[in-house]
């Protein structure tokens, strides 16, 4: 079949920066740049940028209740956020890639408000909130990019909220993902799901069954080759079409 993926797609990773440039994926270094802060300013200024991992698959990050005294921003792997309802079922929230950040929900109440779980090894950059927030208000580039940040992660909530079928839901999640991988200059097209299928299916609220069967028809009508949990885009603008009522595009 044409369009088979014959080798691992290479997991994103950001650069580590080093003594005073950011990662490159860092959700703040344009803002921080922007101002004259590098990593050693900010240091002085007593802003806590840490690396933090690796945490290996199926570790927990946070739990749903700690205090939250700090967000963190994934620099590889994938972060899982969920919440385990009365029945002890698990409820995905969102799967965190490269660059995004976690914790955000947790500004409000002080106590992270989910559990978030590493879904590979994860490795994180992990800024200390109040002192972050003290910066903000000394630089209005940065206090935006947070608002725009927040904004971001309750819209990312929101998604799934409609009435959507089975592809649409699916075909935006595809979507999602292939343009925040390109926005971090990872490849749009050719995806490592590192999350599995009974995860995609909850954070759809879909059955696992079912997102088997859309991969499957989408793979017979030329959108995507998947092998296992490689994935690659073959049709963006026919997949994009699908997505378009979710996205509200």
């Amino acid at each position: 079949m044409s369009g088979l993926i014959q080798f691992p797609v290479p997991l994103p990773i950001a650069d580590d920066g080093d003594e005073l440039t950011f990662c490159s994926t860092c959700a703040f270094s344009a803002s921080c740049l922007a101002h004259g802060y590098d990593k050693s300013v900010l240091a002085d200024l007593h802003v806590l940028v840490e690396h933090v991992g690796p945490y290996a698959e199926g570790e927990y990050i946070f739990r749903e209740g700690d205090p939250f005294t700090a967000i963190a921003a994934v620099r590889a792997g994938t972060v899982k956020t969920f919440v385990v309802d009365r029945n002890g079922h698990e409820q995905v929230r969102g799967f965190h890639l490269p660059g995004e950040l976690i914790g955000l929900s947790a500004i409000s109440n002080a106590r992270y408000p989910c559990n978030a779980v590493a879904l590979d090894t994860a490795m994180l950059c992990r800024f200390s909130f109040p002192q972050l927030a003290l910066l903000a208000t000394r630089m209005p580039e940065l206090q935006q990019t947070l608002f725009r940040l927040l904004s971001q992660d309750i819209g990312k909530a929101a998604l799934l909220a409609g009435d959507f079928s089975a592809d649409e839901r699916m075909a935006a999640f595809l979507i999602s993902l292939s343009r925040r991988y390109a926005a971090r200059g990872f490849s749009a097209s050719r995806i490592h799901l590192t999350m599995g299928r009974t995860d995609i299916a909850n954070y759809l609220r879909l059955a696992a069954e079912t997102v088997s069967r859309v991969l499957r028809r989408f793979q017979d009508d030329g959108l995507v080759v998947v092998e296992r949990r490689e994935l690659h885009i073959l049709d963006l603008p026919r997949l994009l079409a699908l997505a378009r009522t979710v996205l509200r595009e």
